[in-house]
């Protein structure tokens, strides 16, 4: 009964609390999350002119570092 009690607890705790950062507020994670996004779609279309398409030479430098520094 007290495994019980104990998992019953934790599961509330975990529901209420959930998966927050406490060192980010919640715009400044989803602005993260969507530069993460936006960069990994930009080096997805890399991925495909290399690899499949074979439209550029090899290289380990991708076009999108130069545009985007900060």
């Amino acid at each position: 009964m007290k495994i019980l009690t104990l998992v019953v607890v934790a599961t509330g705790a975990a529901l209420i609390a959930g998966c927050t950062t406490p060192g980010y507020s919640a715009s400044e994670r989803n602005q993260m999350i969507a530069r993460n996004w936006d960069y990994d779609s930009k080096q997805i279309v890399d991925d495909f002119d290399h690899d499949i398409a074979m439209v550029r030479p090899a290289s380990h430098l991708t076009l999108w570092n130069a545009l985007n520094s900060y």
